[in-house]
């Protein structure tokens, strides 16, 4: 500062300053004059100095222009607070934080800007109109003018797209409700976009059509609030509702349009109210950038008050006026606000402002330093404001306006231009650092890219994620050949479809090397179908039905790229037994599908998911499959145990299952009852007083979860032993890239004189052809005569068709879970088939058919009509813990198996009445193969089998 008073003004204005960073202090209007008139232009030269001072610390500051047009001192007051509403009037560069907005001033500024447009007669009719009075509105004619505007102030309109579309109060909402659909919902990127466009186009399209084409969002604006609820305006309210509703928008818009209409005809006027208007708008502006708990901390980032200097108030330009508007709205509103006004005013002009509450000179008071004086002056403005403002004061009263009259002495250059500057703490706050642009930055480039990493582990963990959820009922795993495969159970959009690979457009699954397929359905279709049929349950039969989960193998071999046939053909049955149940029955049947992987080998995670699943869906009752017996078995069966869940299988013939767990129930003969039955065969191929020798021939299991070789290898080993053959030591297969390595074991058995003549091979249908290739061609087996036993795993063969084959002097018995032949007379299955599976209305559907030969679909089909019985005794629907207990009083008969009796089976016991086969192949004169069924029970047939009706043929 060049002069002693400025450096002391600047002081003082720092120490106000200083307040203001930690309170919110009353700010003064502070008029500065000089004791002689001929110091005005030094009085001046120091507030200009001042603001350039302000402006070098960062304070955002106005000047007020002195040239104003308007006819009278109050609208030229008006006007010159009009132009404050230009963001940037205040501050320069070095300015704190962001710009000020002022949407309270220029909507004032818009309403009188529409006012000046439609003519001096406004509100009557424009002269020269027609006499039809009746036709004329005003209101509306206001609400028309406005909607060209945008309802903006007029110069900003001109800057402003004509096309709603490209309206930023349209653009906004709608890329919310994109991003919003994109992060919650379950949709791609493309389905958000478009929602967006069209959110979008639906905001322009209510944009037009609205009453006043206003800003769709103009009611919930926070100039509008404030527009509606400030008392000062209900003077010109005239009785009109005011009331804004979030909840009811077009009477908010109509209390808004009433508004702008009443107040429109007041500043028509042209009075006090106008520019009292004005400048209660620039307070609330100035009082909300300044609002410490914004979402912004707004008020913590701007340390320092806004200024407005007025360095040039003189007679007739409006200033007078201005600071006896800005005391009166503040003693009329009786709230703090930010703004701090510096004014120069000639001395002779001073006396306008009559008299304010102190800086008038007091008579015997001993001179003090004015730095002093000044700190006096504004404590004694402080302490008398609250009765400054009191009604009974005089209205020559002036209680905002604090006068400090500068002496000469005061006002003269330093002698030495040394330019003195006192500054408040430039310490930036805590907000300015931690809620700032670029810690924002920073956070959003980290949550960003924790998103990113997020999802990728999302998308890399489960089936179905999006960017910050995932379906956790399903779980991505690796396969064996470096694959992925989807594990769980599926709910919301997952599909195990989707998961397969697609041998044509049509989308039908590959073609299946692990016995191949015969079904004309797809596992896409069988899905498709049980999703139609759960949509109709729940939408028609809301609380009147029971679920229950099919648990099988629907991945496919990462080796060869195969379809999971036994999974198909299995949710064949379940879905055809779900279709025919929901036509019959009251209480329909929902199906839930989980998919344990590749051979069941992930069936322990299946279970997991099945009994997370069933913690929330009180409908599910139970499970139908987990058809594989593994090592993994026990720890899938406890866990559902554990979950009140019943298991019902079809095809798994583990032994220990029903002696360990309570909640086990299985059509499949038990491994150690088929082999006592195959034993029946093997003592026929005994000769009394001979040494033969027999072999066990099973796969190796060490690095495999499977156990049905281990059980079936151990059984037909004492069984074998048990009707006096001479064993050899047993022999173990390898798979090598998935295909069996028999011949090393082959040369080791076949070489020498003590060749088996019976071998009870432990292994997997696929692992046949291989088997019978090797001994049909190795010295020592390929000439000898050799029986083969074998379990239920080839019940999967198609030696009809020549898929699978048999050595030429090889004979092979082999057993199968289901007999078909006989039940077929008693039950509607094949039927029911042709009517629901899709595929078959042009096939046949006879129990012989290929389609139905393995018997995984009828067994399964009969698990599921075992279960949901359990589950709707009494045609009510049952609680998971009444459908276990209710599942040892079944006793279905008409069965695709026969009679499905489960009112027999002990606690932790082998029950008796399961189906069986046993079977005979063997290599005829011609080069073909020929079979019989040996023996068989149907289901529910409790009668021993004998060694007479299970009679074989010898072929040499």
């Amino acid at each position: 500062m060049s002069t002693e008073g400025g450096i002391d003004v600047q002081q003082q204005l720092e120490s106000l300053i200083r307040d203001f960073r930690t309170s919110d202090p009353p700010m003064p209007v502070v008029v500065l004059h000089a004791e002689e008139a001929d110091d005005d232009e030094r009085v001046v030269g120091s507030v200009e100095e001042l603001c350039a001072g302000q402006n070098a610390h960062g304070t955002r500051c106005a000047v007020a222009s002195p040239d104003q047009e308007g006819s009278t001192e109050v609208r030229r007051a008006a006007a010159l607070v009009r132009d404050l509403g230009d963001p940037k009037r205040w501050g320069t560069r070095a300015s704190l934080y962001r710009r000020y907005a002022f949407p309270r001033l220029r909507l004032v500024h818009a309403i009188e800007d529409a006012v000046r447009e439609l003519g001096p007669d406004w509100p009557a009719p424009p002269a020269g109109a027609s006499p039809a009075a009746s036709a004329y509105d005003p209101a509306q004619r206001l609400l028309n003018q406005l909607a060209k505007q945008r309802w903006r102030p007029k110069s900003a309109a001109r800057w402003h797209s004509g096309v709603p579309l490209f309206d930023m109060a349209h653009i906004l909402p709608a890329s919310l409700v994109a991003v919003l659909t994109a992060l919650l919902a379950r949709t791609d990127w493309y389905t958000a976009v478009i929602l967006g466009v069209g959110f979008l186009l639906l905001l322009a399209v209510l944009s037009s059509v609205l009453p006043g084409r206003a800003p769709i969002f103009l009611w919930l604006r926070r100039e509008s609030k404030w527009f509606m609820t400030t008392t000062f305006l209900r003077a010109a309210a005239r009785g009109r509702v005011t009331e804004v509703s979030l909840l009811r928008p077009v009477r908010s818009w109509q209390a808004i349009a009433a508004r702008a209409f009443d107040v429109a005809e007041a500043l028509n006027e042209g009075d006090e109210f106008q520019l009292q208007l004005y400048v209660l708008a620039l307070f609330e502006d100035l009082r909300d950038n300044h609002r410490r708990w914004s979402w912004d901390l707004r008020g913590f980032k701007r340390p320092r008050p806004p200024m407005l200097f007025l360095p040039h108030v003189g007679t007739g330009n409006g200033g007078i006026e201005l600071i006896k508007a800005v005391s009166d709205v503040r003693s009329r509103r009786s709230e703090l606000d930010p703004l701090l006004c510096v004014a120069a005013v000639p001395a002779a002009d001073i006396q306008r402002l009559e008299r304010s509450v102190v800086g008038e000179p007091q008579p015997g008071r001993t001179a003090r330093p004015f730095q002093d004086r000044l700190r006096d002056w504004y404590e004694e403005w402080a302490r008398s404001l609250r009765s400054g403002q009191s009604p009974s004061r005089e209205r020559a009263v002036v209680p905002w306006v604090l006068k400090i009259p500068l002496p000469s002495s005061e006002l003269a250059p330093l002698r030495d231009r040394r330019r003195h500057c006192v500054k408040a703490s430039t310490r930036p706050t805590l907000a300015r650092v931690a809620w700032a642009l670029h810690t924002l930055v920073v956070v959003a480039v980290v949550v960003a890219a924790t998103v990113a990493v997020r999802a990728e582990q999302l998308s890399r963990e489960y089936c179905s994620a999006t960017v910050l959820t995932a379906n956790r009922d399903t779980r991505r795993e690796a396969t064996s050949g470096g694959s992925t495969e989807c594990i769980g159970i599926a709910t919301g959009d997952v599909r195990f479809a989707d998961w397969l690979p697609k041998s044509e457009p049509g989308g039908h699954d590959a073609k299946a090397s692990t016995g191949v397929s015969h079904a004309p359905w797809t596992l896409a279709e069988l899905e498709g179908r049980i999703g139609q049929e759960n949509d109709k349950v729940l939408d028609t039969h809301p609380g009147h039905y029971v679920s229950v989960v099919y648990a099988g193998p629907l991945s496919v071999d990462p080796h060869d790229g195969s379809a999971p046939v036994k999974g198909v053909e299995e949710l064949a049955g379940v879905y055809l037994a779900q279709a025919v149940i929901n036509d019959t029955f009251t209480v329909k049947l929902r199906v839930l599908i989980a998919n344990g992987g590749v051979d069941l080998d992930h069936q322990t995670d299946m279970a997991k998911a099945i009994a997370s699943y069933a913690a929330t869906d009180p409908t599910l009752v139970g499970v139908v499959g987990t058809g594989r017996d593994l090592k993994s078995s026990e720890a899938t069966t406890r866990t559902l145990r554990d979950a009140g869940l019943p298991v019902v299988s079809g095809t798994n013939s583990a032994t220990y299952l029903p002696r360990e767990f309570a909640n086990w129930f299985s059509l499949a003969a038990t491994d150690e009852w088929q082999v006592s039955q195959l034993g029946l065969i093997a003592r026929q191929l005994r000769t009394p007083g001979s040494t033969q020798f027999a072999l066990t021939l099973a796969r190796d299991t060490a690095r495999t979860d499977d156990r049905y070789t281990d059980e079936q290898a151990r059984y037909g080993g004492q069984m074998l032993s048990r009707y006096g053959f001479t064993p050899l030591p047993q022999r173990r297969y390898t798979l090598t890239g998935g295909k069996p390595e028999f011949r090393l074991p082959a040369e080791e058995f076949c070489g020498g004189d003590r060749v088996p003549s019976v071998i009870y091979f432990a292994g997997r249908v696929e692992d046949v052809d291989p088997l019978m290739t090797q001994l049909g061609t190795e010295p020592g087996c390929a000439d000898k005569k050799i029986s083969i036993i074998t379990g239920d795993d080839l019940s999967k063969a198609d030696f009809a068709q020549g898929r699978d084959a048999v050595a030429p002097r090889v004979t092979l018995y082999h057993a199968s879970l289901a007999e078909l032949r006989k039940p077929a007379r008693g039950t509607t299955f094949y039927q029911d088939a042709g009517r629901y599976l899709p595929g078959l209305d042009k096939q046949s559907t006879r129990y012989d058919t290929a389609t139905f030969a393995s018997g995984q679909t009828a067994l399964a089909h009969d698990a599921t009509r075992a279960l949901y019985w359990a589950a709707t005794r009494n045609g009510i629907p049952q609680s998971r813990a009444a459908t276990w207990v209710n599942l040892r009083t079944v006793n279905l008969e008409g069965m695709a198996t026969g009679t499905i009796d489960f009112t027999h089976a002990p606690l932790y016991g082998d029950r008796s009445g399961h189906s069986i086969v046993l079977m005979e192949v063997w290599h005829a004169a011609d080069g073909s193969l020929e079979s019989r069924e040996v023996c068989s029970r149907v289901a529910g047939d409790v009668r021993p089998l004998t060694g007479k009706e299970c009679s074989i043929s010898h072929h040499g």
